[in-house]
């Protein structure tokens, strides 16, 4: 299949190398031309603009930072038109961007009136997932879309849940994000803590991992340098998720808990910290950087 990829990140860059190892014809574009260089290295064709990525590609995959560049890429912007208006009809897109859920179905409105079919499917599992196409794909969309989607989406996740209609999936998403940010503020409280009385950061993980306080970022992503070899803590909180592109998920929370007057006070508190973290000079580096507030100096 001919496959348009626009937005070649940390986490981009993966997806389109799989999808160009699973034999599909890849044209990738993004405004980095290193992160262009990566994918094409790996087997995928350079794309000029994004105009000219989608060019006769029957999927589109898109991966970009927030809402804003969702709408300005498929609606157009300052008078521009659109990419929706270059896409052939019939087409597929899928936006693993993580946005919010009236965004997505803003443009999968426009999507529908042009005759393309449009889904939200935002992902988690971080950058090891997405180098290891064992990412986990929350999908926003109809049964016939998800069944179009399905065999791009198993070459780049081993998780692909239906969350429901379009935006579905970007909720799912936020909730989880939410979540996650959660836990990672309590996991580097409770590793700083300890290390403060003296402990062993990687004895201590391994205690809490195995037991009651058990969490994923224990498991894979320990937020204290030299416990896990390949987290973004043991290679100076570089690459991963950046704080910033949290801070960002943890604002969609609250944006949402604030329109459906639910309440989310923990998830409050983190974009807090996260929000200090980053005015601190923190923002580019990755989320679990956030242990760098609570340790003694």
């Amino acid at each position: 299949m001919q496959i348009a990829f626009i937005g070649l990140g940390n986490m981009g860059a993966p997806m389109a190398i799989n999808l160009a190892k699973a034999g599909h014809s890849v044209k990738a574009f993004d405004l980095s031309q290193e992160a262009i260089a990566k994918v094409v290295a790996a087997g995928g064709q350079a794309a000029a603009s994004a105009q000219a990525a989608v060019q006769g590609s029957e999927a589109i995959v898109t991966m970009l930072p927030a809402s804003q560049h969702v709408e300005a890429l498929f609606l157009g912007k300052d008078g521009q038109s659109g990419l929706l208006q270059h896409i052939a009809k019939g087409a597929l897109v899928i936006d693993s961007s993580t946005i919010a859920a009236a965004s997505s179905q803003k443009v999968a409105q426009a999507a529908q009136a042009a005759g393309i079919d449009f889904i939200d499917a935002p992902v988690s599992g971080g950058t090891g997932g997405a180098i290891a196409g064992t990412l986990t794909f929350m999908v926003g969309g109809s049964d016939a879309q998800l069944a179009r989607a399905k065999p791009l989406l198993e070459k780049m996740g081993a998780n692909i849940f239906h969350a429901g209609s379009v935006g579905a999936g970007q909720t799912a998403k936020i909730c989880n994000n939410m979540l996650l940010g959660i836990l990672m503020v309590g996991t580097s409280e409770a590793i700083a803590l300890g290390v403060a009385n003296g402990l062993d950061p990687k004895v201590l993980s391994e205690i809490m991992r195995r037991s009651s306080g058990g969490n994923w970022a224990l498991e894979k992503y320990n937020p204290c340098p030299g416990v896990h070899e390949n987290a973004p803590a043991s290679k100076g909180y570089a690459g991963g998720f950046g704080t910033d592109l949290m801070l960002k998920d943890l604002g969609l929370a609250q944006d949402n808990a604030i329109a459906t007057k639910a309440s989310t006070p923990l998830g409050g508190m983190a974009r807090a910290i996260y929000a200090a973290h980053s005015m601190a000079g923190h923002g580019a580096e990755d989320f679990s950087s956030v242990i760098k507030m609570l340790q003694k100096p």
